[in-house]
């Protein structure tokens, strides 16, 4: 079991750099993740890392998020410069489990729809304002 709980969310302006941070409580060894939603909308997959340290990144947030992970805090990270008030969105950590066999490379993990990710926090809110 591996819980889950996000923090750093806030209001800031376009332009500007934010911090999510994702404690989790039970080390995940697999792929982990970030994901987004907003009201109405589809969650989104946003950066990936997997055990061996490599990542993916949708998109969209390509040169602007950077994701990380520091295995002696059990902590995932999401760096986000330049945001743009199309980033505004709820924003969930997301973990894969032991019994999840699609979860030990990114390539793959990155390609998962949500639905099949196993443990989530309970979600950090950014908001962007132009």
């Amino acid at each position: 079991q591996v819980h889950l709980e996000e923090s750093g969310g806030d209001s800031v302006q376009a332009g500007g750099s934010l911090r999510l941070s994702c404690v989790a409580s039970g080390y995940s060894r697999y792929c982990m993740g970030w994901f987004r939603q907003a009201p109405g909308k589809e969650r989104e997959g946003v950066a990936f890392i997997d055990s061996a340290g490599s990542t993916r990144y949708a998109d969209s947030v390509k040169g602007r998020f950077t994701i990380s992970k520091d295995n002696a805090k059990n902590t995932l990270y999401l760096q986000m410069n330049s945001l743009k008030p199309e980033d505004t969105d709820m924003y969930y950590c997301a973990a894969a489990g032991q019994l999840d066999l699609w979860a030990r490379k990114v390539d793959v993990c990155a390609n998962v729809n949500y639905a099949a990710w196993r443990y989530w926090g309970q979600g950090t809110q950014v908001t962007v304002s132009s």
